[in-house]
């Protein structure tokens, strides 16, 4: 059977992604909740609103009732999806990826995303053609929903003490990416009393400011602003803005893991418990927990794990090494709008610039590479590895082999959408964490 689920949901390009394809999968998945209403919403891509009739098509077929949210962030689906009490959700979105992809993401009656397992469920009914047609006269109703955003917005609102931030005033940039960020930050920002200066804030599909990744590369622009302007702090979204990047007033970009470090650390200030985070996340979140009077509970790599878990042990955060953290106060998804918020309010309730911040945060290093390998030899090499460094360190293999050592690890995945193994090391220096790279990557090609 044809596998298309990745970590959460299916992408590709327009040859695959197509309405055919769209209307035939969301059927199977209206026939895998077997009815209901569905909550569906795209981001800006170019190829969204044509793949939006496919979808809206697909799920009335099976019997399903849609609410229509059109151009909306991420978050605000998996927001709405429990808010509405809805069977599920769709969204029309490729996330980082560059504007001629396309995919769907699907969403349980919780608001957490279909992870792969669950999907395959999906594709069985889609490869098999066994999804359901209703009745001529049980056919799905379709509605707008134009206060679904409102409502989303709103929530943000009640989850952060404006007061500290209308005091301070900050002044930020905003690279919204021309994505969907665009539809929430800019404004809401200022309402809480932001000096806000904004770059690539007009919606387009085509991301003619830059490539949709907030990597290191993409945000120059954003990052020699902030110094222009002498600015607070840059903030940058992804096309559907579930994951948020930070830049310090000094120009320097902070990675996803040190600001979910501090997110974390803000989290447990308010409330002792859980953090859940992904095997290939960086030991200053155990750190930040201990210190915190928290604990650590680790899950596969990819959102729809991340949020399982936490609503099963109702934990305080969760969150991953690429700038999505999860909030469970207001949804089960990953929410770069309220990570936005959060950042902000420390900063001004402690009075301290952002760097200034991060500086109080664990520092470590890593080193990432990969070897290319056919996709029938990844459990192999995956169950080989795992026999050969045993003895090594502390091994966890729910999702590739991670082996702990004392002040540092490395973790040897298999690529869910490409022929390669993947090898992650971090340590407390640069040298080491190379070091460790460099070994544990011959040990994989000796395997190829």
């Amino acid at each position: 059977m044809v596998k298309y689920f990745g970590t959460y949901g299916i992408r590709g390009k327009l040859d695959t992604m197509n309405p055919e394809f769209a209307l035939r999968m969301c059927s199977a998945f209206g026939t895998y909740l077997k009815g209901g209403r569905v909550l569906v919403g795209r981001d800006a891509r170019l190829s969204g609103e044509m793949l939006e009739h496919a979808v809206i098509a697909g799920l009335v077929s099976s019997g399903c009732s849609v609410l229509q949210l059109g151009v909306v962030p991420l978050p605000a689906v998996e927001f709405g999806v429990r808010k509405l009490s809805a069977a599920g959700g769709v969204m029309i979105t490729a996330s980082h990826n560059p504007p001629e992809w396309n995919g769907l993401k699907f969403a349980d009656a919780d608001g957490i995303g279909i992870s792969r397992e669950e999907g395959e469920r999906i594709e069985k009914i889609f490869e098999n053609g066994n999804s359901k047609t209703a009745e001529w006269n049980r056919l799905g109703k379709v509605e707008q929903c134009p206060f679904a955003l409102e409502e989303y917005t709103d929530a943000l609102r009640k989850a952060v003490e404006k007061r500290h931030i209308l005091k301070e005033s900050p002044k930020v940039v905003l690279d919204c990416g021309n994505g969907t960020a665009s539809l929430i930050a800019p404004k809401l920002l200022k309402e809480f009393g932001c000096r806000v200066t904004t770059l690539n804030g007009q919606i387009d599909g085509s991301f003619p400011g830059r490539n949709s990744e907030p990597t290191p590369q993409n945000l120059q622009e954003l990052m020699k602003t902030v110094v222009a302007l002498k600015a607070d702090l840059g903030i940058a979204w992804d096309g559907d803005a579930d994951r948020v990047i930070f830049i310090d007033e000094k120009g320097g970009y902070i990675y996803g893991d040190k600001s979910f470090a501090l997110s974390a650390d803000i989290a447990l200030r308010e409330r002792k418990g859980t953090v859940v985070t992904t095997v290939a996340t960086s030991n200053a979140i155990a750190e930040i927990a201990k210190e915190r009077g928290g604990s650590v509970e680790y899950v596969k790599v990819g959102g729809p794990y991340l949020s399982r878990r936490a609503k099963e042990l109702n934990a305080v955060i969760a969150g991953e090494e690429a700038g999505g953290v999860l909030w469970p106060e207001i949804h089960l998804g990953k929410d770069g709008f309220l990570t936005a918020l959060k950042i902000i309010e420390r900063i001004c309730r402690d009075g301290r610039p952002l760097s200034s911040l991060m500086a109080d945060i664990p520092e470590y290093y890593n080193s990432k590479t990969k070897v290319e390998c056919s996709a029938e030899k990844k459990l192999s090499i995956l169950k080989k590895f795992k026999e050969k460094v045993k003895g090594e360190g502390k091994i966890n293999d729910i999702d590739g082999v991670r082996i702990d050592f004392d002040d540092s690890w490395v973790i040897v995945r298999a690529s869910g959408t490409e022929n390669l193994m993947r090898i992650f090391a971090e340590s407390k220096s640069q040298k080491k964490a190379d070091e460790i790279l460099r070994k544990y990557k011959r040990i994989v090609k000796s395997l190829t």
